[in-house]
């Protein structure tokens, strides 16, 4: 999750003692009352609790919800690239954007609970006068990726052999190094791919999620953890190359099924969001890649075991927009906009991340090839329907060729054809106003007579295509 820039959060609070914070009236919430408390809020005054989070308002939004307002831990269930990093690193968002923690405390103990002994101690030493300092929520996310490598003493902790050669005993609470769960006391741990977690570390988090105390090294430290524990995992691994174990699968409160876009345009947002468009990319290039992505997910040439990614279109609209700036710089367009001639990058580009049903071997080019075929006549029909080509045929029929590809400019393109109606036409109904966005209309129109039958398309000597 990014962080704030400082000057977009609120002033720290100006309380500096437990004294001063309980003259202030604060008062003390566990992490899933606060967040509960925050949520329902956001929800009373119609603000948004999950910017960014496209596509699911009506499926995974709500049940999530229900689940935080139940003080549930959560497991998000879904394929790759279904944005469930994503909603997890939103949920820092419904805690207070700031809360106070024992100053030098290792666990950012609220200063109302210290829970460790060092903390203990100073509270009941110092009193009223006992330092507290401010944690940003952004502080309070802790995220862990489930790699082979990961063990209980990266989640839970371990015994620190300096500690304990500084003279304390082995049995002293004092000489555990803490691992991520309980440095995330007071805040949210998140867990991707759980079921890569091997089982036995598993294990070390069924007391964190139900007893709330930690093991190690064979004794039992009694802290009365206050974390939210969420998880992702993939349903490929969740039933065969990984599983959660029953335990800790019964612990979670809740589990979450995502899923890709359900609309077209959903899948559209997901894509103007997430790319860094080099160059100017125009709405009916997007909606292409949206499309060609959707034919893909329902492909039986395409393993949909593994899914196709949110990430593929994404890298596609980028992939499109580099080729436009690639063409640009080699003709000197200082304003390069993107044609339907560079969707051809995609397949080059981005085939290997496209995983295929095993009788495809050798036929991975024609499947995507087809299927982006499919996806531009689904667009054109969508855009251009009921804009009377006739004129636009007609006068190739006449006689007029039309070039474009790696060495044609946009400027060239255009003036290859005659002033005609349907020309503006077509770039009122694309919002085609540049030069670039005008040339990336007509190709998409002719283009579209092309997969109609109605015009012919044909490589020239150079390597270029040639609309005849």
């Amino acid at each position: 999750m990014t962080a704030p820039s400082p000057d977009t959060r609120s002033p720290r609070p100006t309380a500096r003692t437990v004294g001063e914070l309980r003259a202030s009236g604060h008062v003390q919430r566990p992490v899933k009352d606060e967040m509960r408390d925050n949520l329902l809020a956001a929800l009373r005054d119609g603000r948004d609790p999950w910017p960014g989070i496209v596509g699911f308002e009506d499926t995974v939004l709500p049940q999530l919800e229900r689940a935080l307002i139940a003080g549930h831990d959560v497991v998000l269930l879904g394929e790759r690239g279904q944005g469930k990093t994503r909603l997890l690193r939103t949920l820092p968002l419904l805690l207070d954007e700031w809360t106070p923690v024992i100053d030098g405390s290792e666990l950012g103990e609220h200063p109302y609970e210290p829970i460790t002994p060092a903390s203990i101690r100073r509270a009941a030493e110092l009193g009223d006068g006992l330092p507290i300092t401010w944690r940003h929520r952004d502080e309070r996310y802790s995220e862990k990726l489930a790699t082979p490598d990961t063990s209980v003493a990266d989640l839970v902790g371990d015994v620190d052999p300096v500690k304990v050669a500084e003279g304390r005993s082995l049995g002293d609470p004092e000489t555990i190094h803490f691992g991520l769960v309980p440095r995330a006391h007071r805040g949210i741990v998140a867990v991707n791919e759980l079921p890569d977690l091997a089982e036995r570390i598993q294990v070390s988090l069924l007391n964190v999620m139900e007893e709330r105390d930690i093991q190690v090294r064979g004794y039992t430290l009694r802290l009365p953890l206050d974390v939210l524990l969420v998880a992702s995992a993939n349903p490929e691994d969740y039933t065969n190359r990984g599983r959660i174990i029953t335990p800790l699968k019964d612990r979670f409160g809740a589990e979450i099924r995502t899923h890709y876009p359900l609309e077209v345009e959903d899948e559209i947002a997901v894509v103007e969001q997430e790319a860094r468009l080099r160059a100017d990319v125009p709405a009916h290039l997007l909606e292409i890649l949206a499309r060609f992505t959707r034919l893909l997910r329902e492909s039986p040439s395409v393993d949909q075991r593994s899914g196709v990614s949110a990430r593929f279109a994404v890298a596609a609209a980028e992939t499109v927009g580099a080729a436009a700036v690639h063409r640009g710089a080699i003709l000197g367009e200082s304003d390069p906009t993107a044609r339907p001639v560079d969707l051809g990058t995609v397949i080059d580009v981005l085939r290997g991340k496209i995983e295929f049903e095993s009788g495809e071997e050798g036929r991975e080019s024609e499947i995507l090839e087809h299927l982006l075929r499919r996806a531009t006549a689904d667009t054109v029909r969508q855009l251009l329907g009921g804009v009377d080509l006739a004129p636009l045929v007609s006068v190739v029929e006449a006689g007029c060729q039309v070039v474009t590809g790696d060495r044609i400019t946009a400027k060239d393109l255009i003036g290859e054809l005659p002033e005609l109606d349907v020309l503006d036409e077509i770039a009122g109904r694309l919002g085609a106003q540049t030069v670039g966005q005008r040339a990336s209309a007509v190709e998409l129109a002719l283009e579209g007579l092309y997969l109609a039958r109605r015009i012919a398309k044909d490589p020239d000597d150079d390597g270029q295509v040639v609309y005849s």
